[in-house]
């Protein structure tokens, strides 16, 4: 038992180093990348990216978690190979029935998306760098099942610096356009292609068997609302923002976007370890005192974060970005707060998870997914960009609340909700007050104002006394 414990410990560091690597490797570049780009131009780069990711959610369509089920539902090698044949195929499939749609529609398609039927060349491309990457997935998931970590996140973080050189070489040496970064990508995904088909040459052996495949999809399709349900939430508002704003809007609000996602670096790693935590725990006395003082420190944590990310954003954009996207500092903070209220909803649902009652954290993303779409459609006219970030906002707090209410129900923890919102509800004030004295170029003092009055709110809270109340009763 030692071992399988030191063995989850070794892979899980290896898997948060390169979560962290990527996504270094990703902010890195992002000021890059827009140095070349003019903002309608990254504004491009954002729409045919978030589409693609739209596509590999089709293309996927939940063999993922199938594909994991069967393969250790089974100790036959060569049924575990039928699996892997009949995933790879499937999704190999998908990506050929969307070629098809390109080569009928494809000037059609680019007018749609990108207001221009002269992008067809880029969707080819976009289509091609998917074809390989659906390849390198299915590899790098049964290296993960194999338990080949190693190689795992060799493969991956240098993909990812390979994506990052030739992207950049392109940029500065073949066009600074979309065209030159996104023929980066392609290359470096036929470069990983070369260098791991001795690895996935029998996955690539062409099978079909319809009783396999039929059996992979009955569990798969169930699964498949739920990632469309994510994908329109974390997306639709770009579109938004392009029908009724611009494409140099929708690169602005792209780097915010990006940017925001760097609170990952530090919730990743808790995210990686909190499922294996709370079910080692759940069992005890005082297990939920535990999880009491984790939601309140955590909270705590967050807030204190975005406020930090909306005090040096404006920092940020001016020494590493273009003064054309300068703007998107108003919007970062806010964003990190969503991205962090992502994460925060997979702690507070502890319940749900040991109840095995989480079809409702489906059921609910699926309102929220309808609410988001809603609420652009209202807001991102009026507002533009802030109104995008109001409705993911909205969004988020809407699923955090009824997620966190429905896992009290099942498992009891003893943490104050009021206390909770009180604390949202005064970082939201005092990020707002520090956006605001920044938009208005008032004095650093006004920040230290809103800082003053956040710390004067936690304080007039007595948060101090959850933590306090629980350790004293988890020593009981």
């Amino acid at each position: 038992m030692l071992s399988q414990i030191k063995r989850l410990g070794a892979d899980s560091l290896l898997y948060a180093f390169m979560n962290v690597g990527t996504k270094l490797i990703a902010f890195v570049m992002l000021p890059v990348y827009t140095d070349f780009l003019s903002r309608t131009q990254y504004g491009i780069v954002d729409i045919l990216d978030r589409w693609t990711s739209m596509l590999t959610f089709l293309v996927i369509f939940g063999t993922d978690s199938a594909l994991s089920f069967y393969y250790y539902e089974t100790k036959d090698e060569k049924k575990r190979l039928s699996y892997v044949q009949n995933v790879m195929y499937f999704r190999l499939f998908v990506v050929a029935v969307l070629f098809l749609f390109v080569v009928v529609a494809g000037p059609w398609i680019s007018e749609r998306l990108l207001r221009s039927p002269h992008y067809v060349d880029l969707l080819y491309v976009n289509l091609f760098t998917l074809l390989l990457d659906t390849i390198f997935v299915v590899a790098t998931t049964v290296m993960r099942f194999e338990f080949q970590t190693k190689k795992v996140v060799l493969f991956t973080v240098f993909k990812m610096l390979l994506v990052a050189v030739l992207s950049y070489v392109g940029l500065k040496f073949f066009s600074q356009t979309p065209a030159g970064m996104f023929m980066g990508r392609l290359i470096s995904s036929v470069v990983i292609f070369v260098l791991m088909l001795r690895l996935t040459w029998k996955y690539l052996k062409f099978r079909i068997e319809w009783p396999v495949l039929k059996e992979l999809l009955a569990y798969a399709a169930p699964l498949a609302p739920t990632s469309i349900a994510f994908w329109v939430i974390a997306n639709s508002s770009t579109f938004f923002i392009q029908h009724f704003a611009s494409l140099a809007a929708v690169g602005v609000f792209g780097v915010a976007l990006r940017l925001a996602m760097m609170i990952t670096l530090v919730t990743s790693g808790v995210q990686m370890a909190w499922r294996p935590y709370s079910m080692s725990v759940k069992d005890k006395k005082d297990s939920p005192y535990i999880f009491a003082k984790i939601y309140m420190a955590l909270l705590l944590l967050g807030l204190v974060g975005v406020m930090v990310i909306a005090t040096i954003s404006p920092w940020v954009m001016k020494t590493f970005f273009k003064p054309e996207y300068y703007e998107a500092y108003q919007y970062i903070a806010f964003l990190s707060c969503v991205t962090f209220l992502n994460f925060y909803y997979l702690i507070i649902s502890v319940g749900l998870f040991f109840k095995k009652e989480t079809g409702y954290i489906t059921r609910i993303f699926a309102i929220a997914a309808l609410l988001n779409i809603g609420l652009n459609l209202v807001l991102v006219p009026c507002l533009a960009s802030w109104g995008a970030v109001i409705a993911n906002m909205v969004t988020y707090v809407f699923a955090v609340i009824f997620i966190f209410q429905k896992s009290q129900q099942v498992y009891y923890v003893p943490v104050s909700f009021a206390k909770m919102a009180f604390l949202f509800v005064s970082m939201v004030i005092s990020t707002s007050a520090i956006i605001y004295v920044q938009e208005k170029q008032m004095s650093v003092l006004f920040i230290l104002l809103s800082w003053a009055y956040f710390i004067i709110m936690a304080l007039v809270s007595r948060v101090d006394r959850e933590f306090r109340r629980q350790t004293a009763l988890g020593d009981l």
